[in-house]
């Protein structure tokens, strides 16, 4: 003989595979945002690399162009030592480089 099951306990899969549902959708939106900043920061990292090598050869003019011609903008331009730092930010990241004319 069959036991019925009770009313209470019908619909339980369906309320538990919405809340996984909507984790997952939250999860999924986390991961973008994320992955958004760290192309941000990679895009600003390349914009500060090139503008420093620039700068090494082309002082601040050219460290600036490289810069904009990357998105980016160029914050700071200094000589330490024998080499070039450079800030630059890109959107809200903000990356730093070195960069020396010595082999």
């Amino acid at each position: 003989m069959r036991e019925r099951k009770s009313k209470k306990c019908s619909g339980q899969a369906t309320v538990l595979l919405l809340a996984v549902v909507a984790l997952v959708v939250v999860m999924m939106a986390a991961m973008a945002h994320f992955a958004g900043r760290v192309v941000t920061h990679e895009q600003a990292q390349i914009a500060a690399d090139a503008a420093a090598l620039a700068g090494t050869v082309g002082g601040r003019p050219a460290a600036a162009e490289l810069a904009r011609a990357n998105g980016g903008v160029l914050v700071s331009f200094a000589f330490v030592d024998e080499a070039v730092q450079v800030v630059v930010k890109v959107d809200d990241a903000t990356a730093t480089a070195r960069a020396t004319r010595a082999p």
